[in-house]
């Protein structure tokens, strides 16, 4: 404690400025503004009108008070499943130790179940128990995840279940209800279209179970992209400290508004570093008044795969960077191939919006109503033309999931994973069990994808178990199996159906046809285990 106090704030921050900027650091800490910025005040009397407005105030104290009471603490219960570990695999003494199903299990033993917790905030926007959060604090936190229970825990304690309305993965938020015997305490969402950089705001939630915090900043950007892609990536950028427990929390305005649900962080290190991000309100609210009626979110989608206008892109375009965006490629089939869009395309304008880094293609489309027509400027070979799209609608996120496929990326479906399979993944079942291999049906999109023709058929690797036999032969992530038993695949369930008539048959091995991008085709036989 002694050392904490002899370092005095002031002294720190005078030796710092005289090592940085050494002549005027005086004056820059009698008078709180930098020295030029004196000088500039004593030759133009003008620079004393440039004073903050009203509604920075001396205390956030007042501000909070009446904020706070409608700000609480979620948290949910689940149950996770995992894989324990047999140190015996591969010995005699494997199956001692439930290595599996006659000595079969590859290493990994019976699946447990345990307990896990996660932490959130959220906020009341009605008297009757509406909350609003992120969908990410009320989601199962992986593979094996389930989500069992939701606690919501008010400023004075009281503990609530909670009953999840709806929720929204696109856009990352979701609306849970609860009954209680008095009126609660609520806010209101904001006009975020009004927020300016520069402009007060304070952040109440639960960092690290901590609960009430209030953090106070100022907006630091308004609608940053964060190049994270995807329709909703447009936040308010703030320097209100956000950590971990802040995200569905709010961040008020001057009003004690609501102009933005704290949602993420920038952090190399995982704390927070002043650059925090929250979903606009005027992105927000519309979306949760639909999630409060029960209804379904439907956004536009046109179907292609663009890529902002780098430095690159732009000067062998003849192009202005801030211009538009650029189509990589088009889905057959869908609207935008129906309207005419074409790789090489430049998307400038869309239904009379300006495409620019604020406001994506895929923002301005998601908001449109499918079913609408539309209008689409786009540059095609350094001439303007404009087609007439109608919007169509928007897969699921674990549709569009589906539809992408990153060969170097083992970590989205890794082998022995107890996630419920998705539309077209293989059933966790023989498939895996005697063949050591999981897969998702080969889609146009990630035929495209894998350097193969959009016509073809077929089973997509997605995970190989390395103690099976296809493990050892060199079967890989990225692999397409065109047919099994000479018997051509179109899906995952056409492979465990070929694995099982093997079975039926007393064969012990199964003849796979495997292509490789970039190599011919071969046969592989890979016995059952």
């Amino acid at each position: 404690m002694e050392e904490t106090k002899d370092v005095k704030p002031v002294r720190y921050a005078y030796g710092l400025t005289t090592a940085l900027l050494l002549g005027g650091a005086t004056a820059s800490l009698i008078t709180g503004m930098p020295a030029g910025a004196q000088v500039a005040q004593n030759e133009a009397s003008q620079m004393a009108n440039v004073v903050p407005r009203a509604g920075a105030p001396g205390s956030f104290a007042d501000l909070t008070a009446q904020l706070a009471p409608a700000v609480v603490n979620i948290s949910t219960r689940q149950r996770v499943q995992v894989q324990s570990q047999n140190p015996f695999a591969g010995t005699p003494f494997e199956d001692l130790f439930g290595g599996g199903q006659g000595g079969q299990g590859g290493g990994n033993g019976t699946p447990q179940t345990r307990e896990a917790q996660s932490l959130g905030s959220g906020f009341f926007v009605s008297a009757d128990g509406y909350i609003v959060t992120n969908n990410h604090v009320i989601t199962a936190d992986g593979r094996g995840s389930q989500v069992e229970s939701i606690t919501v825990t008010t400023t004075d304690g009281t503990e609530y279940p909670a009953k999840l309305v709806g929720k929204d993965a696109a856009s990352d938020l979701a609306v849970l209800k609860i009954a209680a015997s008095k009126p609660l305490p609520f806010v209101k969402f904001g006009d975020s279209g009004h927020a300016r950089v520069g402009d007060w705001v304070i952040a109440i939630g639960n960092p690290f179970a901590l609960s009430g915090t209030v953090t106070a900043g100022i907006i630091s950007a308004v609608y940053r992209n964060t190049g994270a892609g995807g329709a909703y990536d447009r936040y308010i950028q703030t320097d209100a400290s956000i950590n971990r427990g802040n995200s569905g929390g709010p961040l008020f305005d001057m009003k004690g508004q609501v102009i933005g649900i704290n949602n993420a962080i920038f952090s190399p290190t995982g704390g927070s570093v002043g650059i925090g991000f929250a979903i606009p309100a005027e992105t927000a609210a519309p979306i949760v008044q639909k999630l409060m009626k029960g209804e379904s979110i439907e956004r536009g989608y046109l179907g292609v795969r663009i890529q902002p206008i780098n430095d690159d892109l732009a000067a062998s375009l003849g192009l202005a960077r801030n211009r538009g965006e650029f189509v990589q490629a088009v889905d057959p089939g869908s609207a935008g191939a129906t309207a005419g869009l074409q790789a090489g395309d430049v998307v400038v304008r869309v239904d009379g919006k300006e495409v620019t880094p604020e406001q994506t293609l895929s923002y301005i489309v998601a908001n449109e109503r499918p079913g609408t027509r539309i209008p689409i400027d786009v540059i095609r070979n350094g001439k303007p033309l404009t087609l007439n799209a109608t919007v169509g609608k928007r897969p699921t996120e674990e549709e569009l999931a589906q539809q992408s496929f990153d060969p170097d990326n083992g970590d989205d479906n890794a082998f022995g994973s107890d996630q419920q399979p998705q539309q077209g993944q293989p059933s966790r079942g023989v498939t895996e069990q005697s063949l050591g291999v999981s897969g998702i049906a080969l889609t146009p999109q990630i035929a495209r994808q894998l350097g193969s023709p959009e016509s073809a058929r077929g089973v997509v690797v997605t995970a190989v178990d390395p103690n099976s036999d296809a493990g050892q032969k060199g079967l890989q992530r990225g692999d397409v199996i065109l047919s099994a038993n000479y018997r051509d695949l179109a899906s995952p369930a056409d492979l465990e159906a070929a694995v099982r008539a093997a079975k039926a048959a007393n064969r012990n091995a199964v003849l796979l046809r495997v292509q490789r991008r970039g190599q011919p085709a071969a046969y592989v036989p890979v016995r059952l285990r």
